[in-house]
């Protein structure tokens, strides 16, 4: 599983961070960007599931691995 910010729909409001700093960052611009490639291990799929649900421009995708 991966975790992908649709750089179009963020609006930076900063909630993926807030929630789960080890999974996202934030540009100058203050729009949020996934640290890594986005593979999401069992310890953190619950944390971007978190911050998916609290996306308020629902910018967080959640997808299968190849």
């Amino acid at each position: 599983m991966k975790v992908v910010i649709d750089a179009e729909l963020c609006q930076g409001q900063g909630r993926c961070f807030s929630i789960a700093p080890s999974i996202f960052d934030f540009d100058d611009l203050g729009s949020g960007f996934v640290i890594g490639d986005g593979t999401l291990s069992p310890e953190t799929m619950d944390l971007a599931r978190l911050a998916q649900a609290n996306c308020p421009e629902h910018a967080i995708f959640i997808e299968e691995s190849p």
